[in-house]
């Protein structure tokens, strides 16, 4: 029982955590430190608080000993970083791309990113769920034997 709240209280922190930095360095949360170039929407919102609760879930499932997902996960919050974040206040994507290519080609984007995002957790999320389900029937069906 104490294992499993300290869980829920580690993935409950890295949803609230995760949403409040992205939030930051994305500017959707407005500071002195970050300005953005492009009007903030809804699906702004959306994707980043999304993006944070699946990585609170990712975070609750995830087992010490199945490091396969990782990958999957790293590759979904990239995408939904992408999704709600300022293309033209990207570092690295300014270093590569001018800025007019950027909102031209990247912008326009951005809610299929957010999509790509959700259903890349929300995939990984249902499997590693069926994994666990899967195992939860072995173990019971072995004990009741």
């Amino acid at each position: 029982m104490e294992r499993s709240r300290l869980r829920l209280a580690k993935a409950v922190a890295v949803s609230i955590g995760s949403v409040v930095l992205f939030a930051v360095v994305t500017g959707l949360l407005p500071n002195s430190l970050y300005v953005r170039m492009v009007p903030r929407t809804g699906l702004d919102y959306l994707f980043l608080l999304l993006t944070g609760g699946f990585l609170g879930l990712y975070t609750y499932q995830r087992s010490p000993r199945r490091r396969g997902d990782d990958t999957t996960a790293a590759t979904g919050t990239v995408v939904g970083v992408l999704a709600f974040g300022c293309p033209v206040c990207n570092a690295v994507l300014l270093a590569l791309f001018s800025s007019s290519a950027l909102m031209t080609y990247l912008d326009p984007l951005r809610p299929l990113l957010g999509a790509v995002s959700v259903a890349l957790f929300a995939g990984l999320l249902y499997s590693r769920s069926q994994r666990t389900c899967e195992r939860c029937v072995e173990a019971t069906s072995s004990t009741a034997e």
